[in-house]
């Protein structure tokens, strides 16, 4: 339970840093619960940390019910994610890159964080927890099938919000997928 929760830290450090220093700055998008809850924050100003955490509620909800295995650590890896990203605001004046350089490492922070939590069977919120059990029923790759519903996120918000900037985030998706990909796949190959 002890490395479980370190991974949970980790990743979830990871995750706030990416989004806190990199991504929010451009106004850029992530995929999953993360994107939703960017979104919902550019467009009426609500609380990343908090709103990631209010949209996983019936996500988890259904979890309990269809999985119980996932629901534990699933629940403290959103609720981690979402408190982390609370607590790393003050990142989002530190870091004065490029808008590619940004893309680059806030993606592959939110990438690792993600792939590290998802290769030990967490879940670090929402869409991500979909995609395991997706996963586990299908048999397809959960990094996969995360980037798949990743971009369906990323053209909606492009859509929503009219802002071409936000085609930079289909590389910040691509950049996570890739390496949530090569984490689990690498973990799966071990086992």
């Amino acid at each position: 339970m002890l490395k479980k929760m370190m991974i949970i830290l980790i990743g979830s450090t990871a995750i706030g840093i990416g989004i806190n220093g990199f991504i929010f700055p451009f106004h850029l998008m992530n995929g999953g619960m993360f994107g939703i809850s960017l979104l919902l924050n550019y467009l009426w100003g609500l609380k990343i940390g908090l709103m990631f955490i209010c949209l996983n509620i019936p996500v988890y909800l259904y979890a309990l019910k269809a999985d119980p295995d996932y629901f534990f650590y699933g629940v403290i890896g959103a609720f981690s994610s979402g408190m982390m990203i609370e607590l790393l605001v003050p990142l989002r004046d530190v870091f004065h890159l490029s808008i590619i350089s940004s893309v680059i490492l806030g993606g592959s922070l939110v990438g690792i964080g993600v792939g590290v939590m998802l290769r030990n069977h967490i879940s670090p919120g929402g869409m991500d927890l979909l995609a395991l059990l997706i996963a586990k029923w299908t048999k397809v790759n959960v990094g996969m099938i995360a980037f798949a519903m990743d971009t369906v996120i990323i053209l909606s918000a492009l859509f929503i919000l009219h802002e071409p900037r936000l085609l930079y985030s289909l590389l910040i998706i691509s950049i996570i997928g890739m390496l949530a990909t090569a984490i689990t796949s690498y973990a799966e190959k071990k086992v």
